[in-house]
């Protein structure tokens, strides 16, 4: 039996003025699960946060989350989720501790109950040496960290990530990213927007993409590899000279038109006859002396997905754009 929905939007719409942020917006996030929100400059992701935390509302369209409609009970919403937004919130004046039990104490934890909570994030974000330094002294990637555990303090069901990894180092990255893991584990529902095809990768179970305010692609990252192409095979050779010869090679077996980059010594052709069709080719290059260095059989990159539908790369400066026009 699939899980029910913890977040259910359906034709969301919002325009600013003669600006149309958001066309007509539909998303199914199941409880327990992670859904990433993928989309090149303005596309309008951060305007879909905002509508679904009550921040802003639709111009049409509903939306329901943890099963109270935005729209007619924010507060509720409010109750049960937790956000962190593409800027910290966190009072510089305060040190990390007070910030987290100050959080405690806002979601009418008993203080001595904020506190051991305090301390167990403090920890589990690696900043229990930082934990009782005022927080004007911290660096972003601290900060960004103390702020996603402040909005982890209400143990909310359902959580909203608006590019969560944001001035983290890869290993900060990565230590955030098994805490996801785990808060899955435990059933939190979890929506985030991200500028790191990786982190989607790893981390969706579904991906939407949007384009021009209007999801223009949804499935996990292994279906939209393949809406946009079946599997390659490459081959990677110590000589420049039998780059024609190899590719011609590669052209006869899988019937199609291989890619050749002189370069890398490499030449890659799309293939669906999948571990079948890497076996066929590597006893065609075994009948000659090519110096074969490499053989490989991969999917397409979630880049060159993300490239194929958008027609653009990834905006890792994208947050500047869109969170301006979101808060207008």
């Amino acid at each position: 039996m699939s899980r029910p929905p913890a977040i259910q939007a359906t034709g969301l719409v919002k325009q600013y003025g003669e600006t149309t942020a958001l066309g007509g917006v539909d998303i199914a996030v199941p409880a327990g699960s992670i859904t990433a929100v993928l989309g090149p400059n303005g596309a309008g992701k951060t305007t879909v946060v905002r509508i679904l935390t009550t921040l802003t509302l639709a111009t049409a369209g509903t939306a329901i989350v943890a099963g109270f409609d935005v729209k007619r009970d924010p507060t509720e919403v409010r109750r049960r989720i937790g956000l962190a937004a593409q800027d910290a919130t966190v009072d510089p004046l305060l040190t990390g501790r007070e910030n987290l039990v100050m959080n405690g104490e806002l979601h009418q934890l008993p203080r001595k109950v904020a506190k051991v909570r305090a301390t167990d994030l403090l920890e589990q974000f690696d900043l229990t040496d930082a934990g009782n330094r005022v927080v004007s002294g911290y660096s972003g990637g601290m900060r960004r960290r103390l702020d996603l555990a402040a909005t982890l303090v209400g143990r909310p069901g359902v959580l909203f990530l608006d590019e969560p990894t944001t001035g983290l180092d890869p290993r900060a990255r990565n230590d955030l990213w098994s805490v996801l893991e785990t808060l899955v584990d435990d059933g939190t529902t979890i929506l985030l927007t991200t500028q790191y095809l990786e982190e989607a990768d790893r981390l969706a179970d579904d991906i939407v993409v949007v384009d021009h305010g209007r999801v223009i692609a949804t499935g996990d990252a292994r279906s939209l590899k393949r809406q946009v192409g079946g599997d390659n095979v490459g081959v990677t050779i110590n000589d420049e000279a039998h780059l024609d010869e190899v590719a011609a090679i590669l052209a006869d077996v899988t019937g199609s038109s291989p890619v050749v980059d002189r370069p890398a010594r490499t030449i890659t052709a799309p293939t669906t006859a999948g571990v079948a069709g890497l076996a066929t080719v590597a006893n065609a290059l075994a009948t000659g002396e090519f110096g074969i260095e490499d053989l490989s059989l991969r999917q397409p990159t979630l880049d060159e997905v993300f490239l194929t539908l958008t027609g653009a790369p990834i905006d890792l400066d994208e947050h500047a754009h869109e969170s301006k026009e979101a808060r207008r």
